[in-house]
Parts: C-alpha cells; sequence; structure tokens
C-alpha cells in the first residue's frame, strides 16, 4: 500500500471541524485509490471516533493519517503542492479546474515526484498565507450565487478527476455481457415478426410493405438483441398472436350468435 501512496496524490486537510466530513473525506479518498491523508491542527483533536463511523468501512485512509501543527510541515516533503479555494486572494497564481490539475498531478507523479491537494476548513477555507506556500489554485466551475462547497464534497470531486487521468473506463463488470445474436437468429426474429404483421393486416397498403418491412428491421437491428432477448421477443409476438386468436374468435361467436 506504500507504493500505492507515493502514486497518487496526498490529501491535505487544513484545520478540519468536523469530524464527520474528515471521515466522508476518507471514504471518497478510498474511493478513488487516494490512500495518504493529513490533518493539519484538526479543531477537536485526533483520532476522533466520528470520523471512522463516516468512513463506512474505509478506514485505512484514517488509520494511517498524520497530523502536523503547520502546513508547512506537512507539506515539507512534497515537491509539488495545488491550494483548493473557491475565493479569489491577492496572489497571482495560475487558476485550474480539478481536471486541468489532476492531469497536471498524474504528470508530475508519474515523473517520480510528491505532490498533494491543500484544503482549507470548512469555516473559511484556506488563508492567504497557506496558498501563497502552492504553487497554483485549483476551483471548481460553481455557480456564482453560492459558491460554498462541503469540504468532503470538494475532495470527492478532485479525487474523482485524479481517478479519471488513471482509470477512464467503466469497471469490467459493466462492459462484458452477452454477445448480439447472430444474423439467423436475427433473420428468424425478422420474419416471425412479419408474418404476424401480415396476417393482421398491418401493412397496407400492398405495395409500402417493402418499405415497411426495412424499416421494422433495421430498428430492431439497432437494438442489438442478444439471444435470449431474441427469444424474449418471439414469446411477445407470439403471445400477442394468440391474443388476437381469441379476440378473432369472440367476434365469430358473437356474430354467429347475433344471426
Amino acid at each position: 500500500m506504500a507504493d500505492a501512496a507515493l502514486a497518487a496524490p496526498v490529501i491535505i486537510l487544513n484545520a478540519p471541524q468536523l469530524a464527520e466530513n474528515i471521515g466522508a473525506a476518507a471514504r471518497v479518498m478510498a474511493n478513488f485509490g487516494l490512500l495518504e491523508l493529513r490533518l493539519v491542527n484538526p479543531r477537536d483533536g485526533w483520532p476522533q471516533e466520528r470520523a471512522w463511523a463516516s468512513a463506512s468501512g474505509a478506514d485505512w485512509p484514517l488509520n494511517a493519517a498524520r497530523v502536523f501543527e503547520r502546513v508547512e510541515d506537512a507539506i515539507a516533503d512534497l515537491n509539488l503542492v495545488y491550494a483548493t479555494t473557491a475565493r479569489p486572494r491577492e496572489l497571482t497564481l495560475p487558476v485550474l479546474t480539478p481536471r486541468t490539475a489532476a492531469a497536471e498531478l498524474s504528470g508530475v507523479i508519474g515523473s517520480g515526484l510528491r505532490a498533494g491537494l491543500l484544503f482549507g476548513g470548512e469555516r473559511a477555507g484556506l488563508e492567504t498565507a497557506d496558498i501563497a506556500l502552492c504553487q497554483a489554485v485549483v476551483t471548481l466551475p460553481v455557480d456564482v450565487r453560492f459558491k460554498s462547497l462541503n469540504l468532503a464534497q470538494a475532495v470527492a470531486i478532485n479525487a474523482y478527476e485524479w481517478r479519471m487521468t488513471q482509470a477512464d473506463e467503466a469497471p469490467q463488470a459493466f462492459r462484458n455481457g452477452p454477445p448480439p445474436a447472430d444474423g439467423a437468429a436475427m433473420l428468424g426474429l425478422y420474419e416471425h415478426f412479419e408474418k404476424e404483421l401480415d396476417d393482421a393486416g398491418f401493412f397496407h397498403p400492398p405495395e409500402k410493405r417493402p418499405s415497411m418491412v426495412q424499416n421494422l428491421r433495421s430498428a430492431l437491428g439497432r437494438a442489438s438483441f442478444t439471444d435470449q432477448e431474441v427469444r424474449t421477443f418471439r414469446g411477445v409476438v407470439t403471445a400477442l398472436s394468440r391474443g388476437r386468436g381469441r379476440v378473432l374468435a369472440k367476434l365469430a361467436d358473437k356474430k354467429t350468435k347475433g344471426g
């Protein structure tokens, strides 16, 4: 796990107030592969049991969390640190979105250097003196009517953007599934469906039948049915056709009785 921590940004929370926010931050860190958590002067001391409860089982960032008295000490071994804030300060630093920052951090860490993201406390965020220790500002394109963001949410967004630089595809389990049905299965479906539509008098006028068939086959083909889906759809067609037979029988019976 130590090697994995070195290959990801350090998350530094400066003067965090609520243990619940520390735990929630650890939870999203674990979600997105960030392992190293540093705390600077947590208001209520450390450790705090409520943090572990809020982490919902993501204990490892909390178990390994290090506590510092000053931001300077927390970042002393890092080559690059970005400050996250929504408040403009009287400093001239590059201002990046989390996505751009994550890409830059990935490049820096990939070259063997260490980097971190510095977050301010819930009440007032980062002070100018803290930001002055950093090499860039990371800010989110939030609505100007409400710029305040929960601490754990801010960590989550930046952690997600970091993860996207490392794994930008859906998990394998979501991509694998049964292959599409082959042409023979689809042709069987088309012909079955078209026969029932013929029997129901759907293709009218007759001269439009070829174009209507073509449109139906095109629509069904785009669905990329699996074999199971083909069987299910054909079962639906069969059930509907049998229902039509019962309706016709009832109409014929009613006509006979009426006669």
